[in-house]
């Protein structure tokens, strides 16, 4: 008899272990992943979206746009603080409440903390992304308190979903695009620049595109290169990523073109790492938002699919945003499944590329 409980009760172990590895998508196993874990279990608010995370002088910081749906005039700004190695319950700290008490969605925040000042978090407010405009809120108590929300300059947007870059010369350069709401649904990457960190900026659009039809693009990432030139990598419609070039710290840039790695409409994210490798989060497909991946470049032009982060077929895993932190490890926050942010970490370190003849 105490065989036979003993038994079931393996069975049952075996089948909660599974059952968890399933719901978790949990690939520790992978080399290089060191923790994957969700942001937050519960909250009040049943959906969620386009996370973005920033290292401070007192630990990580978290933070997405949740309410009913997306679009929907509830959505506000949720933020998360990790504390202890344990995230705070997650806070509402900036939605799109105007002084004549109408409610507008809030979308796309990007946290950035400068070398010197306060940690900035930037944010979109506005009916549709076709018609929406540019917020900041900062703190100086790493992201505990925040400053009342400020309206950006009229055509700034601010970063509109990743984040910027601080130059050697202290200039914040933010990666940004545009989205109108005529019939062809242009979409347009620019880059805005503030030497005073969000008071005064100016604006410079990559190049013209002389033969061929101009591309469709979005949410760009900043990479740098070891000879000092910037790297923008993104979303377009043209089913794979877009790139320009700028040899002058970001002051002018080369015309759009494509690189070889899928994109299925879907927002990515990169950074430089401090080793010179360029490492990339996105949905390696030309359709749908499943699986996610981590990729790693020596030149930002060729890519290596590295890790699967996610794989369930007809799920979303998406909007993913990516830092390296002072201790050398990688942070990947993404949406997953709409309910919930996902929080990954991996050692850059073992991720080897392969040399391919």
């Amino acid at each position: 008899m105490k065989l036979k409980q003993a038994t079931v009760f393996l069975v049952g172990l075996i089948y909660m272990c599974v059952f968890l590895v399933k719901s978790y998508g949990a690939k520790e196993d992978q080399a290089g992943i060191i923790k994957s874990e969700f942001i937050y279990e519960t909250a009040s608010f049943p959906q969620c979206h386009a996370s973005t995370i920033v290292e401070t002088g007192k630990g990580l910081v978290a933070a997405w746009f949740g309410g009913t749906r997306e679009g929907k005039p509830d959505v506000g700004i949720w933020l998360a603080r990790q504390v202890d190695g344990k995230w705070t319950p997650p806070v509402e700290v900036a939605n799109g409440i105007q002084n004549d008490g109408t409610r507008h969605p809030s979308w796309n925040p990007v946290l950035f903390q400068p070398k010197d000042g306060p940690l900035m978090l930037f944010y979109k407010v506005g009916p549709l992304p076709s018609t929406w405009w540019g917020m900041l809120r900062t703190s100086s108590d790493c992201g505990v308190t925040w400053s009342d929300a400020n309206r950006l300059p009229d055509g700034i947007l601010g970063p509109i979903k990743n984040k910027p870059v601080q130059l050697a010369s202290g200039d914040v350069l933010c990666p940004v695009s545009s989205e109108t709401s005529e019939k062809s649904s242009k979409w347009r990457v620019h880059f805005e620049r503030t030497s005073d960190l969000g008071k005064t900026w100016t604006k410079v659009e990559p190049a013209a595109v002389t033969t061929g039809p101009e591309m469709n693009a979005i949410q760009p990432s900043i990479l740098v290169h070891r000879d000092g030139r910037l790297q923008a990598i993104g979303r377009s419609r043209n089913k794979r990523l877009f790139q320009t070039w700028s040899s002058d710290d970001g002051k002018t840039w080369s015309a759009l073109t494509s690189i070889d790695v899928p994109n299925p409409n879907s927002g990515t994210d990169a950074v430089t790492l401090r080793d010179g490798r360029h490492l990339l989060v996105y949905n390696n497909t030309e359709s749908g938002r499943s699986p996610i991946n981590v990729a790693i470049s020596r030149d930002g032009i060729e890519w290596q699919s590295i890790l699967v982060l996610e794989d369930e077929p007809k799920a979303e895993f998406s909007y993913p945003a990516v830092i390296q932190t002072s201790d050398g490890l990688v942070h990947i926050t993404y949406t997953w499944k709409r309910t919930r942010i996902k929080h990954v970490v991996i050692d850059p370190v073992r991720l080897v590329l392969q040399d391919i003849p």
